[in-house]
């Protein structure tokens, strides 16, 4: 396992929007050796796209446009410990190069595509399959699959969220890491870290303190557009489900 003086690493938890990615970033960021990541190439997305998400202006303004200088970020290791960062594959541009990619070690998060449309709608309404990443997730899966002669990990927030703990430690055990509860809870409120996109995202996962199971609550109900949203993302999604510890 990975022990204190240890060369640093870079993870790459590349995840699809509307699902536990910033509460799972919450959890890293709560271990003693972790510095982490919002959405590193969100500006870059915001500016080349046009897209007018809330607060797009001062995103762009505050943020780094240059992909070529985020590549260079966050492929920098520290010295010690974890760089942790959250991705959202939605981000990911076509033109952007790749040989960088076998210098992160990369962790795929997924969630049902039913789930993250419901979510997602009630938040944006202009909605898209693209807008939902599971395409680009599944190219960056298959890519990274064959970089590296292995599968990446991937984690299903459904199965997830019935065993974190569990979870957490075969995360760790294949990233060569230590376990550390300090993953499992952490306190309410905003971070430093958090993206300028907080105020408008982040409302569940401010107030949370750890990870909460909702499978308890009924499924959504959609729309037929987001029917057909979500059915054109499921064969992406479930590929990688197949994949999911």
């Amino acid at each position: 396992m990975n022990e204190v003086g240890a060369p640093g690493r870079c993870i790459a938890m590349w995840s699809g929007p509307r699902n536990i990615s910033t509460a799972m970033m919450r959890a890293w960021e709560n271990r003693a050796d972790t510095i982490v990541i919002d959405e590193p190439f969100y500006a870059h997305y915001l500016e080349e796209t046009g897209i007018q998400h809330p607060m797009a202006r001062e995103i762009i303004a505050a943020g780094e446009t240059d992909w070529h200088r985020v590549v260079r970020q966050i492929t920098t290791s520290p010295s010690t410990g974890v760089f942790y960062q959250k991705h959202i594959t939605t981000h990911w541009m076509p033109y952007f190069d790749t040989d960088w990619l076998d210098k992160l070690d990369h962790v795929f998060l997924i969630r049902d595509p039913n789930a993250v449309a419901a979510s997602y709608s009630n938040k944006w309404q202009d909605l898209s399959a693209r807008d939902l990443g599971y395409a680009q997730q599944h190219m960056l899966f298959e890519l990274i699959k064959d970089m590296l002669e292995k599968e990446p990990l991937v984690i299903d927030s459904a199965r997830f969220l019935q065993d974190p703990a569990s979870q957490l430690r075969s995360l760790c055990n294949t990233l060569d890491l230590n376990f550390d509860k300090s993953m499992l809870s952490w306190p309410a409120g905003k971070r430093s870290s958090d993206g300028l996109w907080e105020a408008h995202w982040y409302d569940s996962v401010r107030e949370s303190t750890g990870f909460v199971n909702a499978s308890h609550k009924p499924a959504p109900v959609l729309t037929i557009d987001l029917q057909g949203i979500a059915g054109k993302c499921m064969p992406h999604y479930e590929a990688l489900l197949r994949c999911a510890i």
